[in-house]
């Protein structure tokens, strides 16, 4: 019971925390963090140490899927060697520099135990920054970039992990484990391409929406937990399982509308806890620090958390400089319009590189005992919560100050899509020489009429949508107060409205 009531308190406070980011425009995982951290320090607040497995599982799990199944295809492929740089170039020359700062800092530590710190604090957590940056609209392609980057770079550090950690512990064998973990890469995309394409037809035949969510989330779950126990990358199997599964899902729209607003929830919760739990293992991850020098903790997380900043703006600020270099002497041939880059699109995305809960779950992941198991999960905390704090922060301010233009790229290829969904309905409406087709005829005519028009206008009319559909839901609030319908009705015609009041915001917001 008390851990039912604390998980309810903890859900209170992230949700009120969220509210004041939201209201304040920051990065609300950076608020539960700091949150976090503040109640661990109170007196009489319990301890709760986070199982590793369970924080991959259920937090890593189900954001992964999410992110994956929304990712663009098309989008990674153009921006492929940008998002291949930062999700693995970036992240070896992190475990390089970091595992060389750690030497430095601690000669007495191992090469392979700083490779492991190295590996543990190199992967950014990319949901930080987006929850500030969609709000802000950068230009499409950083957003491509860094939720691309979001994807792949784990793979990276934890294979890194896996390797190095073997090797402080003196169970690797390069000989019988490489071709292994070849085989658990190259494995577990197999695994999770060929499910995403079997899957679909298998969960299509549900058609009881709570049943079908269910469905979905034990399907997670159960896929991650399948990969580990093969030996498989889980990382790599859930991606590949995702993004086939979104080519080939063919779900209902009353299912689907409902799936939607359930991940939308449950990703949401699941980062609240996850943020705030962060902040939370400060207090056992101080508790096992015992008579330390604070003075050398400090320094060393410290440096770690600069090491970490430092090398990813230099590595992206690199690029940058060659790409814009390249395009100024050969040009560049694009397969669609996309902003170019600039200074101020390469200080954002190497801004953007908050760690977060990947970090602190391989950092509790390390086995008691392991060399310097103390000053690594005091490093990696140092890492989470300062990039959290500092560079989640601030991001704002520098998009603020940048004033990197929207591209809108989104929006025109909406309005194309509407206009040529709208002449696709037209053609087929017009065999029809009933009285009803020539009616919704009329009303295609007047949306091809109105994506037409000047923006002004169309933002215009679209707002007298909304001022109508608003009176009507006033009128029905009235006939129900007054006893000419009931509960049910009203919340029947309330549903009609809410999708199509829905549906005219978000043509407003794509106009």
């Amino acid at each position: 019971m008390a851990l039912f009531e604390i998980t309810i308190a903890l859900l209170i406070i992230g949700a009120l925390l969220a509210a004041l980011a939201r209201r304040l425009r920051a990065p609300y995982p950076a608020f539960l963090a700091v949150a976090g951290a503040v109640l661990a320090s109170i007196p009489g607040t319990p301890t709760l140490t986070l199982s590793p497995e369970l924080v991959l599982t259920l937090f890593v799990a189900p954001s992964l899927l999410d992110a994956a199944y929304d990712a663009s295809p098309r989008d990674l492929r153009d921006n492929w060697l940008p998002i291949a740089g930062s999700a693995v170039v970036a992240v070896l020359l992190t475990i390089a520099a970091v595992a060389c700062a750690a030497r430095w800092l601690r000669p007495d530590m191992p090469w392979a135990v700083a490779v492991v710190l190295g590996a543990i604090v190199a992967p950014p957590d990319a949901s930080a920054a987006t929850a500030v940056l969609r709000a802000l609209r950068p230009p499409h392609r950083v957003m491509v970039i860094l939720e691309g980057e979001s994807l792949f770079n784990d793979a990276t550090a934890l294979l890194i992990y896996r390797v190095a950690l073997g090797v402080a512990l003196g169970s690797w064998t390069g000989w019988i484990e490489t071709p292994l973990l070849a085989l658990s890469l190259v494995g577990g995309a197999v695994l999770g391409a060929a499910l995403g394409r079997l899957w679909p037809p298998m969960i299509e035949r549900i058609e009881d929406g709570p049943t079908s969510v269910i469905v979905q989330f034990v399907s997670t779950f159960a896929l991650w937990i399948l990969a580990s126990r093969l030996g498989l990358s889980p990382i790599l199997t859930l991606l590949c399982f995702a993004m086939a599964l979104a080519r080939r899902s063919h779900m209902g729209a009353r299912l689907r509308l409902q799936s939607y607003a359930v991940w939308d929830v449950t990703i949401f919760v699941l980062n609240v806890l996850a943020f705030i739990l962060m902040g939370l293992q400060l207090r056992p991850i101080l508790a096992g620090l015992g008579g330390v020098d604070w003075q050398e903790y400090a320094i060393f997380g410290g440096s770690v958390l600069g090491v970490c900043v430092l090398v990813r703006l230099a590595w992206v600020m690199s690029y940058n400089t060659v790409v814009r270099w390249k395009i100024r002497r050969f040009g560049v041939r694009l397969p669609r319009p996309m902003t170019l880059p600039t200074v101020g699109t390469g200080l954002v995305i190497s801004w953007c590189g908050m760690r977060g809960v990947v970090t602190l779950a391989t950092a509790l992941a390390l086995p008691d005992g392991f060399p310097f198991r103390s000053l690594i999960l005091f490093a990696g905390f140092a890492v989470v919560l300062g990039t959290l704090v500092v560079q989640g922060i601030t991001l704002r301010p520098l998009m603020g100050l940048l004033r990197l233009p929207d591209d809108d790229q989104v929006g025109r290829e909406v309005r194309h899509a509407r206009q040529r969904a709208a002449e696709g309905a037209i053609a087929a409406l017009a065999q029809e020489g009933s009285e009803p087709a020539t009616l919704l005829r009329k009303e295609y005519d007047a949306r091809l009429a109105g994506d037409g028009e000047p923006r002004q206008a169309t933002q215009l009319l679209r707002q007298h949508r909304i001022l109508a559909l608003r009176t009507e839901r006033r009128v029905i609030v009235e006939l129900r107060a007054a006893g000419e319908i009931g509960d049910d009705a009203f919340h029947a015609i309330e549903e009609e409205l809410d999708w199509a009041e829905m549906y005219v915001q978000r043509t407003l917001a794509h106009s």
